[in-house]
């Protein structure tokens, strides 16, 4: 389960000076794509580079890149049996993701990297990644703000606000997603202010002011809103961090590596040739909650819709989200669903699939809606039916990012047994 606080960690890592330091990165959407731009951006400038994002996609030790390499198994279950073992002999009875996170700091260190690009786990205050002190932090990032985890951290956005804002520390510059509501802008801006700290909110529409490269990536992309804004702050905290790396890095040659980065699960063009027939590509999105199914119903719209045309999806949702807000604004009349439960969460047990039967029901509320198809927790069977109904038309996974880890841990296995073939 999750469990707030700092004492843990604390523990943990009492005797663990950080050999790095990090840019640390806030919010409820966005925060895996500027965390993705930025350790590519670093990584390509030379600067050994540690990321540490959650949650896992396949692998539990996915979630900790070297130089935009996944850590070794090997050395994750070696430094994890360490941490597990520090945490039993002094009965801190740490989290699971506060065990993680004293994961991946130790691993930064055995690695020698220079930056670690860190995406709080949840909120930011009292998340375990806010271990951080201002001495280890380069520049603190906080990008899209929605409700989210309200049980945790509060009703109103400005209660989620401030929790977002606890990861701000004097002295240490930051950057704001500006496209924010204006309740959550006024919450960072006082924060801001009684740190008296350096910061800079950045929109799309500052883009040439940030860089003049940036507009023609956009065009260059075909970015959605959304993802230029993640870009924006991205590259405005590098420019924050440059100062203070050795050596010295040239934002404008960095930048073309930015048209590389691909972020698994959003936005995501996929085959799943060898798993089912289909020759067209299928949009894999982890879009879990309002403000996330917004972004890719627009896309979705502007994208797949082409001539009216009707899309197929895929979809599941964990225990506790509200369908409604899911999926009710981006699935329109004549669509058909098919509808899935993800399987167990590796690490993570206390994370479970929304009842199928229940999100089904939900899903045929909506005016129109074409064939609702129950298939529960089998997903394939979900991903063939629905290329049937689909044939070449646009089919869509979301819902979860337990769901795309399924999908992508499908694939994987389908392609290592077809490599494992012997020759005819």
């Amino acid at each position: 389960m999750i469990e707030l606080g700092l004492s843990r960690i604390s523990r943990l890592l009492q005797e663990t000076p950080l050999s790095w330091r990090a840019i640390h990165v806030a919010g409820t959407n966005g925060k895996g794509s500027i965390t993705a731009y930025l350790s590519s951006l670093l990584a390509a400038g030379g600067v050994r580079c540690g990321r540490f994002t959650s949650p896992h996609l396949i692998d539990r030790w996915d979630c900790i890149t070297i130089d935009e390499r996944v850590v070794q198994e090997s050395l994750f279950r070696k430094i994890e049996s360490q941490v597990k073992q520090r945490n039993q002999k002094l009965d801190i009875r740490a989290t699971e993701f506060e065990l993680l996170t004293a994961t991946a700091f130790e691993i930064f260190n055995h690695e020698r990297v220079e930056v670690a690009v860190v995406e709080v786990g949840v909120g930011g205050r009292l998340d375990a990644t806010n271990i951080l002190k201002e001495k280890d932090v380069m520049v603190c990032v906080v990008s899209k703000i929605g409700l989210d985890h309200q049980a945790l951290l509060g009703n109103s956005i400005e209660d989620i606000a401030r929790e977002k804002a606890g990861i701000l520390k004097p002295g240490v510059p930051c950057v704001i997603d500006g496209t924010n509501s204006p309740e959550v802008i006024e919450v960072l801006q006082n924060r801001i202010k009684e740190l008296n700290i350096d910061a800079v909110i950045v929109r799309p529409d500052m883009a040439d002011r940030i860089s003049p490269q940036l507009p023609h990536l956009f065009h260059e992309l075909d970015l959605e809103p959304n993802q230029q804004t993640n870009m924006c702050c991205a590259v405005a905290a590098l420019e924050k961090a440059l100062p203070q790396l050795r050596p010295k890095l040239k934002l404008g040659s960095l930048l073309p590596e930015l048209s590389k980065v691909q972020w698994p699960g959003r936005l995501q063009q996929i085959g799943l040739d060898p798993l089912i027939a289909r020759k067209a590509p299928v949009l894999l999105d982890g879009a879990h909650n309002a403000q996330s199914a917004e972004v890719l119903g627009q896309h979705v719209d502007r994208k797949l819709r082409l001539s009216g045309c009707q899309v197929t999806w895929i979809v599941a949702a964990s225990q506790g989200r509200d369908p409604t807000k899911l999926f009710h604004s981006i699935i329109k009349p004549g669509d058909n669903v098919a509808v899935v439960a993800f399987g167990p969460v590796d690490g993570m047990p206390w994370v479970k699939a929304a009842d199928t039967t229940e999100l089904a029901d939900s899903i045929r509320s909506i005016q129109g809606v074409g064939v609702i198809k129950n298939f529960h927790a089998d997903l394939l069977e979900a991903m063939n039916w629905a290329s049937t109904v689909a044939d070449d038309g646009p089919l869509v996974i979301a819902g979860s990012l337990y769901l795309v880890s399924d999908v992508l841990r499908l694939l994987r296995e389908a392609r290592t047994a077809q490599q494992e073939l012997p020759a005819l």
